[in-house]
């Protein structure tokens, strides 16, 4: 054999695989549909993103052991935010531009907020689930939420108070966040608008350990009642020094509060704390009570933001009913065909808080349940529609 003839045989060897890889290689990649989950790894609020990054994994794993979606494998790629808004710019970035998913989930409302610019210039479809600031209904095209809003427990809770419980007169202490600043607006309007009257109205800094100041201003306000807003990592210390300084009334926080550390942490203080949820239990859904039990059996434990876990492992299962009508319709997997997959479908039915219909003005309502502290326990109140 010549050595022309050699080369003749090795270009077309080269050649054949150039054209086997041409086709073979991208049929590979789509038998794996993914999605971008970016949440705090790391910082203040790992413990609660660990928990709803497990959920969604858990949900992947369940998904793709009943077959995945039209036969195909989902896979969903996990980045830190430590829920800061630059990291999660950080993240979002490289879910979209190297990872190239078309649909992604975030929470936390700085960072859903930080990230919405992005997903609407790439026209990526960006999921808020966890996130409650109202504003988040309005960051564009791109961005919707899967999660209930502050307007709908935070309504449901004022309206409690006030014609309920009969509370005329409430204190509102929040942090000053994205989240806190906003549900604090909301319960106020509310509150104020059925009659009632906000006595303090305190913001305070969730890094601060020492709430006095604002707290001997509530104590002089002597309110009815008083609604907290803030994070997990600070409202048990401002809850047990509200207490040290003989500020003796009732509390109400939003579904963060619904948490095993704020008993823990805040102690008796904590006895009857009125909290939210917007996730069924397991009394209204026979799949929370097995869900429960995983956690028990893996971790020991129920999850940190028990609620949220349930938002988070539907997660999983929203984004496989986006990747089925693409697939149903023979779409490529873009941004693009996400978004319109999402306002075709619009009414999702999910395993762990079952019906959802996502609204024309990128909102969702679920009825709100409210539970209370009692004997170191979060037991039912009442569920508001």
């Amino acid at each position: 054999m010549t050595a022309s003839v050699t080369r003749r045989a090795w270009l077309r060897g080269i050649i054949a695989a150039a054209v086997a890889t041409a086709f073979v290689g991208p049929a590979a990649a789509q038998q794996t549909l993914k999605f971008g989950l970016a949440m705090p790894l790391t910082g203040s609020q790992s413990s609660f993103g660990k928990d709803q990054i497990k959920a969604t994994e858990w949900a992947v794993a369940d998904i793709n052991a009943k077959g995945g979606v039209a036969g195909k494998k989902l896979e969903v790629i996990v980045l830190d935010t430590q829920a800061d808004p630059t990291i999660g710019i950080n993240a979002v970035n490289r879910l979209i531009n190297v990872d190239k998913v078309p649909v992604f989930v975030t929470a936390w409302s700085a960072v859903v907020k930080a990230v919405a610019p992005i997903a609407n210039r790439e026209k990526v479809l960006e999921l808020s689930i966890g996130a409650n600031a109202p504003e988040i209904s309005k960051l564009g095209d791109y961005v919707y939420t899967a999660f209930p809003l502050a307007d709908v427990d935070l309504t449901a809770l004022a309206t409690y108070t006030g014609k309920t419980l009969g509370h005329k007169r409430v204190a509102v202490l929040y942090a000053n966040n994205d989240s806190g600043v906003e549900a604090a607006k909301v319960y106020r309007s509310v509150f104020e608008k059925a009659g009632g009257q906000i006595v303090a109205y305190e913001t305070y800094d969730p890094k601060a350990t020492d709430f006095t100041g604002m707290l001997l201003k509530v104590r002089t306000a002597n309110p009815d009642f008083i609604h907290l807003h803030g994070l997990v990592a600070d409202m048990p210390i401002v809850i047990a020094q509200m207490r040290q300084l003989g500020i003796t009334q009732r509390v109400s926080t939003y579904a963060g509060g619904y948490n095993p550390q704020m008993i823990e942490k805040a102690g008796k203080g904590a006895e009857g704390l009125i909290v939210t949820s917007l996730a069924p239990d397991e009394r209204q859904n026979p799949n929370v009570g097995p869900y429960i039990e995983r956690w028990k059996k893996a971790e020991n434990r129920i999850p940190n933001g028990l609620p949220y876990t349930q938002y988070l492992y539907d997660a999983a299962y929203l984004v496989a009913a986006l990747y089925e009508h693409l697939e149903k319709n023979k779409l490529p997997a873009t941004g693009e065909n996400m978004r319109k997959a999402l306002l075709a479908v619009r009414t999702f039915d999910l395993p762990m808080t079952g019906k959802l219909t996502i609204n024309d003005d990128h909102t969702v309502r679920k009825p709100v349940n409210l539970l209370t502290v009692q004997n170191g326990q979060f037991v039912p109140l009442t569920t508001v529609d």
